[in-house]
């Protein structure tokens, strides 16, 4: 699965993925992942998601920044869960 990039982008805090808060009860699959890198890349919470032959994902926040590597399907939906809570964070403070 491979997310188109998408211009546009609205800022999300960058740095790497968190660990999940929560262990997890299975490792997330890679079409798990690769729907959530569609999802974030639709809404433009980042540019640019891609999947390489390795099973890592390239990920790019805005156009014109770094291009980060993500370990695997792991590493995406932590990236996923970040942005979410971030955006939750934001949003419970304007309130």
């Amino acid at each position: 699965m491979v997310a188109r990039p998408r211009s546009g982008h609205r800022s999300c805090h960058g740095g790497i993925a968190i660990s999940a808060r929560h262990p997890r009860a299975r490792v997330p699959s890679i079409a798990e992942a690769g729907a959530w890198a569609d999802v974030l890349v639709h809404h433009q919470l980042l540019h640019a998601a891609v999947l390489t032959p390795t099973g890592q994902w390239l990920v790019q926040d805005r156009p014109a920044s770094p291009v980060r590597v993500l370990a695997g399907a792991t590493a995406m939906v932590d990236l996923a869960v970040e942005i979410q809570q971030g955006i939750r964070t934001t949003r419970n403070d304007t309130r």
